[in-house]
C-alpha cells in the first residue's frame, strides 16, 4: 500500500541521498561534499528556482489545509449556513470534514448524506458511512433511505468504504435493536452475508462478519459458522459473533476454536465457554482460595 524507500540501494548515501545524482550535477558523493560551513559552493540560481517552482504547489496545500481548518471550526459552531459551503469544496478533506461537522451540529440532513456516498471521493463516502454510525439525530426518521445508503456503500467498489460501511452498519443496525425501536424496512442482513461469504479483501469480510455478530439475525449463523474457516483475522470475529447464538453447531465450532493455531482465536473462543460463575468465584477469593477480608 505504502511506497517505501529503499534504503539497501547502491547508488543511496547517507539520509537517502542518491551518489549518482550527486555525480549527474557536479557534487560529491556525500551529502556534505562541496558545501563549505553547511552552505553549498555551488551556484544557489537553480536552487531558487526550485523552491519558485514548489511554491504553486505549497501554496495549494496550504490553502486546502486552511479550508479544512474552516471547516472543522464551522462543525463546532451555531447554525448550518456557513458550513454548507465547504460540501461542494474542490478539495476531499474538506468535504468530509464538512459533513461531519454538519453531524456534530445536529443539522445534517438525508440529502447531504445520499450526495456524499455518490462522491468520487472514496474517503467522502467513508464519511458518510461513519456520519450513520455515529447515529445522526437529524435524519433518523429517515431510517429507510439512510439504510438503502448504506446497502450502497457496502456494494462500493473501493474496499475501504466496504469495510466501513460494514462497521457503521452494525452499530447502526445493532443499536436500534438494542433500542428496541423500529427497524428499518430494507434487511441489510443478506448484503452483510454476501460481504461475509465473498469479498475477496479479509478487512471487509472481518467487519461484515463483526456486524452480524451485534446484529444477531439467526439468518447469518451460516456464514458465520463458515467465516470460523477463514483467515485468522476474519476467524477470530467470527468465533466473537456467535456470542449471540446457541446450538450444537455452535458449541462445536467454539470447541474446535480452542485448538485454532491463532492464540486470539483460541482466547476468544476460551471467553465465550468461559463459565460466568467460576468467574464470579474468583472475583470473590484470593489467589489461596481464601475469601477476601
Amino acid at each position: 500500500m505504502r511506497s517505501r524507500r529503499n534504503l539497501g540501494d547502491a547508488t543511496a548515501g547517507p539520509l537517502g541521498y542518491n551518489r549518482a545524482e550527486g555525480a549527474a550535477h557536479g557534487h560529491g558523493t556525500h551529502p556534505h561534499e562541496g558545501r563549505v560551513g553547511g552552505r553549498s559552493t555551488t551556484s544557489s540560481a537553480g536552487g531558487c528556482a526550485d523552491v519558485r517552482s514548489a511554491c504553486p504547489t505549497m501554496t495549494a496545500m496550504s490553502e486546502r489545509s486552511g479550508r479544512r481548518r474552516a471547516a472543522a471550526l464551522a462543525g463546532h459552531g451555531d447554525g448550518g449556513a456557513s458550513i454548507r459551503a465547504f460540501l461542494d469544496d474542490g478539495d476531499s478533506g474538506v468535504r468530509a470534514t464538512a459533513l461531519r461537522g454538519l453531524r456534530r451540529r445536529g443539522t445534517l440532513t438525508i440529502v447531504d448524506v445520499a450526495h456524499a456516498a455518490d462522491d468520487d471521493s472514496a474517503e467522502v463516502r467513508r464519511a458518510a458511512a461513519e456520519v450513520v454510525a455515529q447515529g445522526p439525530d437529524s435524519v433518523e426518521a429517515e431510517r429507510d433511505a439512510l439504510a438503502v445508503v448504506l446497502e450502497g456503500l457496502l456494494a462500493d467498489a473501493d474496499p475501504s468504504v466496504v469495510e466501513v460501511a460494514a462497521w457503521a452498519t452494525g452499530e447502526w443496525v445493532g443499536a436500534i435493536i438494542e433500542s428496541e425501536d423500529e427497524l428499518p424496512s430494507v434487511d441489510l442482513v443478506p448484503t452483510l452475508v454476501a460481504v461475509t461469504a465473498e469479498h475477496p479483501d479479509a478487512l471487509c469480510r472481518e467487519a461484515a462478519v463483526a456486524a452480524l455478530g451485534a446484529i444477531g439475525d439467526p439468518a447469518a449463523l451460516p456464514v458465520i459458522l463458515a467465516a470460523t474457516r477463514d483467515k485468522a483475522t476474519v476467524r477470530r470475529r467470527a468465533v466473537i459473533a456467535l456470542a449471540p447464538f446457541e446450538g450444537d453447531d455452535v458449541d462445536e465450532a467454539l470447541e474446535r476454536a480452542l485448538g485454532d493455531r491463532d492464540w486470539q482465536v483460541r482466547q476468544a473462543a476460551e471467553d465465550l465457554l468461559a463459565d460466568p460463575d467460576e468467574d464470579d468465584d474468583h472475583d470473590v477469593h484470593d489467589d489461596e482460595g481464601e475469601p477476601r477480608g
